[in-house]
């Protein structure tokens, strides 16, 4: 009787190698869509800094807070297919709301807030704030 030597896998080393493949993208696959998530909220957060440095050019030349976004020098015309709104407090906070933008996932039609914490020393104190989204979709400094 002569023997053969084997060549390739067998079926159940196959079937192993397809389970752990399974496994790792039922695992990875949601950290990716919150990934990418976080990746968009960037552009209204970079709103919020340019709508946060008018405000603070405002109440450097006149000693007061703006009491709406047109008198801080916001502009009104977002121009962006992420975020509907924006807008500002007689209290000096900023709010940007998301359009429901499926990019967004479940952070859309949700608000992020700068909120005013005091103005002191010439200038305003700023804190982010998640408003109604989900806070692993925010950076670090936005999660309280």
């Amino acid at each position: 009787m002569k023997k053969t030597n084997q060549k390739g896998f067998t079926l159940i080393e196959l079937m192993i190698v397809i389970a752990i493949v399974g496994i790792l993208a039922a695992v990875a696959l949601p950290a990716y869509q919150d990934y990418t998530i976080r990746a968009r909220i960037t552009e209204p957060l970079a709103l919020l800094g340019e709508a946060k440095t008018s405000m603070t050019e405002y109440f450097i030349a006149n000693g007061t807070l703006p009491t709406n976004a047109t008198q801080a020098g916001i502009r009104s015309v977002i121009g962006t297919d992420l975020v509907s709104t924006m807008g500002v407090t007689s209290t000096g906070n900023i709010t940007v709301t998301l359009t429901n933008d499926p990019a967004l996932g479940p952070a859309g039609g949700g608000s992020i807030i700068f909120s005013n914490m005091g103005t002191g020393s010439g200038t305003i104190v700023y804190k982010c704030i998640a408003g109604s989204i989900i806070p692993k979709y925010l950076p670090a400094n936005c999660r309280t």
